[in-house]
């Protein structure tokens, strides 16, 4: 998939595609308020526009134009094809047709579309599918259609700084839309985009380790992490250090840490000691939109520093490397509990279990502990899998967690339960945690609930809940407390939306839809998203807010949901680093313009 035919067929293409498009009258050479003189004028919906430069535009670059680039980036240019195509016949790209059917590749990414480490390693991937549009993915029928969708067009895989240079100064100067990729994982499809160039990240790998980091603001073991690393690699670095240490990271072991998750904030089973990630970063290196390498800590580029940590992914730089504090790690203890249509038949009975279990989420965070749970899609079902306790034994886990099995043993509800103790939180974290699946196709929402909604609207909070499921959703919850032990004098050193601290119960809601839907359906669901699922979650937690990596980004005020009272400072650091509107990721501080017009492809500033 990686070289062979995409390589041979790279230059072969981009000279098809230039030899297609002549000038016309669609060239626009000034925008209010941006620098670049290269647009195209475009009008959807009665609205004029002018758009990036994509394949078949005037301003697409030449064949000596890309030739140049290839070289500059040690020849690690790429035409792209989706993951699905080597099940094809014949992929329908928009440089041109290639015959890609190839029966050893086809098995081999049918069988790995599922596994996330499988689409990570792909240069272009979307680990949830929806926002590719779906139309090539793997198939037993190779005379079937395969098509781009949304997918990039073209991809750098970067090896080195200067490459990513190259690529944001080569889509700088030809007003190219451009997308940042590392992982893929992303539910709101921002390491994709319509006729895009991609930058990949994911092979800065580089993990360093010290007892004594001396830098602005912080003095003490860190770990200095490159853009590629994800964190099953940064966490098993840490334990075999003498003694063994831990980072904060997210739940799920292949996301990255040193991209979109630290720029969104990053929670995950540590968030109760130390906040979010990005509470926790001493150090940025990163190229800005005007190609410069730059340092971003408390005393360089403070702004800077401070717009990363938690400022919306993909909005001011690419980062190359972070630096951060590391902890101790303590034996840690876990619990599991289920209940199913298997341990109880009565929806009643089941919804009771559920606010139960739920008005204990202030009880679990006050006393440390994580919770991850499911409500849902399984009709009647509860999966909280697990409950951890750091730095806990085995006893003093069960007894925080007592009174939840007494309330559910008074009810008469049935339910099943298996626990664990650890030597590390690391063993913990590799054991208890469920591996995630990719290739799903859904639409992704979610909201928090605020300590005051828990105590004063809860009986809301479990109606909210039955109409999420009832609209055919279904929800990831994780219990954590952000201002629980991280002094509230670091709080506002992130810019993370203030009201975090308060927050007792972050929600994902997901509503599954096909990437390749018709327009009717997929407009239907997204309103169902927003107006129903999420917006019975907003009614009935006031005080809550949103995390913009697993949120809808077409929520209504999503500037305030994001980023509260922290939002005009973020714009005005977006409009010093970026003025030119290189970076693009939807909802991000400065997109207020910003469209994907004629059925979510274009990239566009409404005129």
């Amino acid at each position: 998939m990686k070289g062979g035919i995409i390589g041979v067929l790279c230059a072969a293409l981009l000279y098809a595609v230039e030899a297609a498009c002549a000038p016309n009258s669609d060239a626009i050479t000034k925008v209010p308020g941006f620098k670049p003189n290269k647009w195209v004028a475009r009008t959807w919906e009665g609205s004029k526009y002018a758009c990036k430069c994509h394949p078949g535009d005037y301003c697409w670059p030449k064949q000596n134009h890309w030739d140049n680039l290839n070289r500059t980036v040690g020849g690690n240019l790429r035409v792209n094809l989706p993951p699905g195509a080597p099940c094809y016949n014949t992929f329908q790209g928009p440089l041109g047709n290639i015959n890609t059917y190839n029966a050893a590749q086809c098995a081999a990414v049918t069988a790995g579309f599922p596994n996330e480490q499988f689409q990570i390693e792909l240069p272009t991937a979307g680990l949830w599918t929806y926002f590719t549009n779906d139309t090539c993915r793997p198939t037993t029928d190779p005379t079937g259609s395969c098509t781009l969708g949304y997918y990039p067009v073209l991809y750098i895989t970067a090896k080195t700084v200067a490459h990513i240079q190259a690529g944001i100064n080569f889509a700088r100067n030809n007003n190219l839309r451009l997308t940042i990729r590392n992982t893929g994982h992303d539910f709101l499809g921002r390491s994709v985009g319509w006729g895009s160039l991609v930058i990949n990240t994911h092979s800065f790998k580089s993990i360093s380790t010290t007892n004594s980091w001396n830098g602005p603001g912080y003095n003490g073991p860190a770990v200095t992490v490159g853009a590629g690393v994800q964190a099953f690699e940064a966490l098993a670095r840490l334990n075999s250090l003498t003694p063994p240490r831990i980072m904060v990271t997210g739940e799920c072991a292949t996301v990255g840490v040193a991209g979109g998750l630290v720029q969104g904030g990053g929670h995950g089973p540590l968030t109760n000691f130390y906040g979010f990630l990005a509470d926790t970063a001493v150090q940025f290196k990163v190229i800005t939109a005007d190609g410069k390498i730059q340092t971003a800590n408390a005393n360089t580029n403070s702004d800077l520093f401070w717009a990363l940590k938690g400022g919306g992914p993909a909005a001011f730089a690419v980062i190359t490397e972070v630096t951060y504090k590391t902890f101790a790690d303590t034996p840690s203890a876990g619990i599991n509990l289920d209940i199913n249509p298997s341990t109880n038949s009565d929806p009643a009975l089941y919804w009771e279990a559920v606010r139960k279990f739920h008005s204990y989420s202030t009880h679990f965070v006050d006393n440390g502990l994580y919770v991850y749970y499911e409500v849902g899609p399984v009709p009647n079902t509860l999966h909280v899998h697990p409950i951890v306790g750091v730095n806990k034994t085995l006893a003093q886990l069960q007894a925080v967690v007592q009174p939840l099995f007494d309330d559910l043993d008074a009810l008469g509800v049935g339910y099943t339960t298996s626990s664990e103790t650890y030597g590390t939180f690391y063993d913990l974290y590799n054991a208890m945690f469920e591996i995630e699946m990719a290739g799903n196709s859904a639409l992704t929402g979610g909201w928090t609930i605020g300590r005051q909604d828990v105590v004063n609207n809860h009986t809301a909070i479990i109606d909210a809940f039955q109409t999420v499921i009832n609209a055919g959703s279904f929800i990831v919850g994780h219990m954590w407390s952000a201002g629980h032990r991280l002094p509230q004098s670091e709080w506002a050193k992130s810019a993370i939306n203030p009201r975090f601290r308060n927050v007792v119960d972050k929600l994902i809601t997901i509503v599954p839809v096909s990437g390749d839907a018709p327009l009717a359906a997929k407009a239907e669901a997204q309103n169902r998203l927003t107006n129903i699922v999420d917006g019975a979650l907003r009614a009935a937690a006031p005080n809550g807010a949103s995390y913009i990596n697993e949120a809808d980004p077409f929520q209504p005020d999503w500037q305030n949901a994001f980023w509260g009272t922290n939002y005009q400072r973020l714009l005005q650091i977006r409009r010093k680093y970026d003025p030119e509107g290189v970076f693009y990721a939807v909802s991000t501080p400065g997109t207020e313009k910003w469209e994907q017009i004629e059925t979510g492809t274009r990239l566009c500033v409404k005129l």
